[in-house]
């Protein structure tokens, strides 16, 4: 998909980017994946398969959450690789330097597989695959932390103090592009309206982007091996805020399913209560804002990505909206 903030390189450029790296023999080299924010190219080098992930230039228009996001990505892979048993591709080098090029990179092991998205399950299969979204959310949430926030914007005390933070740098974020984010201003008030909710919400590892396309599923002998790519939007929070991922855009009271594989694996499992509901209805609320402010960023009206942001925040900031006013 068409993205503005997308770093595209030539071949040879690609081959000196791997060469700094070690790798000489390069084969292969084609764009992979669907990403809409960096740019990934894979390429084969000693018979095996790699991935090169290249941020946007330093100069590139993003919004505040995403200066330095690359830089966060590691540091995501670094927890799950650290504190879970989530399987994820191993990072074999990366270059922070900014000496090559005006952006950061890295390269990763390439996995053999299909995004979820994309890949045929059986009758069985698909029961499992069902599962998995809470499943590797429960474990996400085991890792906690003291502060909230994102760690490439500086943490917070409190879940209240940094969705406030968060979503009033998305709203900044649009004046600087000269446009209004009402529907921010509005999520802002709602923050302030339900404060002592927030207050109380204990820091958990939350992903915020867990969706069929960034878990590759790689042929296995007893069906498929579940990887996790693209960490990056990570942040220190309310485990909640991860609920998107299964019964998307439902209320909490509709997610009975889904809660009750997270429950059976959480650590501290979640029930179903108002302030339950508010904070799911925050879930939806700040991707509603994400969506609508990168659009500013990343395309331009008529665009693909455009007319999908629209579509979605409309029915997402209707639900959520309805829940914080009536709650």
């Amino acid at each position: 998909m068409i993205s503005k903030t997308k770093k595209e390189l030539n071949p040879q450029e690609i081959k000196t980017l791997c060469a700094s790296a070690g790798f000489v023999s390069i084969e292969n080299i084609h764009a992979l994946g669907a990403g809409e924010f960096n740019a990934v190219y894979a390429f084969d080098a000693d018979g095996k398969g790699y991935a090169l992930k290249i941020a946007p230039s330093v100069d590139t228009p993003v919004m505040t959450y995403e200066k330095n996001m690359m830089r966060s990505e590691l540091f995501w892979y670094e927890q799950l690789r650290a504190h879970t048993n989530l399987a994820h591709p191993e990072v074999v080098y990366s270059d922070l330097s900014r000496t090559l090029l005006p952006s950061d990179f890295f390269i990763m092991q390439r996995v053999a597989g299909k995004q979820m998205n994309e890949t045929q399950f059986s009758q069985a299969e698909k029961e499992t695959a069902a599962a998995l979204m809470p499943q590797i959310a429960a474990k996400l949430h085991r890792v906690s932390n003291n502060g909230f926030g994102y760690p490439q914007n500086g943490l917070h005390e409190t879940w209240a103090k940094a969705l406030y933070a968060m979503t009033e740098a998305m709203v900044e974020d649009a004046a600087s592009m000269g446009q209004l984010c009402e529907n921010g201003e509005k999520t802002l008030a709602f923050i302030r309206k339900h404060q002592a909710v927030l207050e109380r919400v204990p820091s958990r590892m939350v992903n915020f982007d867990l969706w069929e396309a960034n878990i590759i599923c790689e042929p296995a002998a007893n069906g498929y091996r579940f990887v996790i790519i693209d960490p990056e939007r990570g942040f220190w929070g309310d485990p909640i805020m991860d609920f998107n991922c299964f019964g998307f855009g439902k209320p909490l009271r509709e997610k009975k399913d889904g809660l009750h594989i997270y429950n059976s694996l959480a650590e501290q499992p979640v029930t179903i209560g108002r302030g339950e509901e508010i904070r799911n209805a925050f879930a939806q609320a700040y991707l509603g804002v994400i969506m609508e402010v990168e659009r500013y960023y990343r395309y331009v009206p008529g665009d693909e990505g455009w007319t999908r942001n629209d579509q979605v925040c409309e029915f997402i900031f209707k639900n959520a909206f309805a829940c914080l006013d009536e709650m």
